[in-house]
């Protein structure tokens, strides 16, 4: 045990400093950027289409998706207007700093004014890696149920805003929303929420709004 905490330690710690690299290599472009996380089937691919629609002709979209295997998210991307590059982590549960480098030498940074990376869909490893981004987005679903955020507060805590998707279904799903907030809030006092439904649109224009002012800042 002694010898495996330096270890990780030491990968940890060049993790973060790559992580530092490629933020300033963001920043350098002016390029706002964020890690969206998520369990698998919570809807980052369907949010990542309804921004990149939403957005369409107000910023300049490129997407980095993370997935084990295929590249089915980085074509639907694609195939809703954003410029995509697709990483496949050959069996790693998440995307670190390295993995971003190499994407980030994929695009021309300087005609993108937002970047969506959706990492690999978990909801443990992905909080622990660092990638650069300039914000963290967890992306919660109605099916996944109201105990979440008891059962992985790690991913919770260390986020700057919060997704609710696929509220159509709360009147047919068994999820006190109430039980869910005190659990959030408990773990990441006033985190900024989006209620929405990426099937209905209910609630998106929010998100989209929010996404505008953090690029205007």
């Amino acid at each position: 045990m002694t010898q495996r905490i330096p270890v990780i330690e030491n990968i940890m710690g060049a993790n973060e400093r790559l992580a530092a690299v490629n933020r300033s290599r963001l920043d350098a472009a002016g390029v706002f950027s964020i890690n969206l996380m998520a369990s698998p089937g919570a809807g980052k691919t369907s949010l990542i289409e309804h921004t990149i629609r939403g957005l369409m002709g107000k910023l300049r979209l490129a997407v980095v998706d993370g997935d084990i295997a295929t590249s089915i998210d980085a074509d639907r991307a694609a195939a809703a207007g954003a410029t995509a590059v697709q990483i496949n982590t050959g069996g790693e549960c998440h995307l670190d700093a390295v993995m971003l480098q190499g994407a980030l030498a994929q695009l021309d940074l300087n005609q993108v004014d937002l970047l969506l990376v959706e990492n690999v869909g978990n909801l443990v490893c992905p909080a622990a890696f660092q990638l650069g981004t300039h914000q963290s987005i967890l992306i919660a679903s109605i099916p996944e149920g109201d105990d979440k955020p008891y059962k992985y507060p790690g991913m919770y805590r260390g986020v700057d805003a919060l997704v609710i998707n696929k509220i159509d279904l709360l009147p047919y799903i068994d999820f006190d929303m109430d039980y869910f907030r005190r659990g959030v809030e408990a773990l990441n006092p006033g985190l900024i929420t989006f209620p929405l439904s990426c099937r209905s649109g209910e609630g998106v224009e929010a998100w989209l709004e929010w996404l505008l002012a953090q690029t205007a800042v």
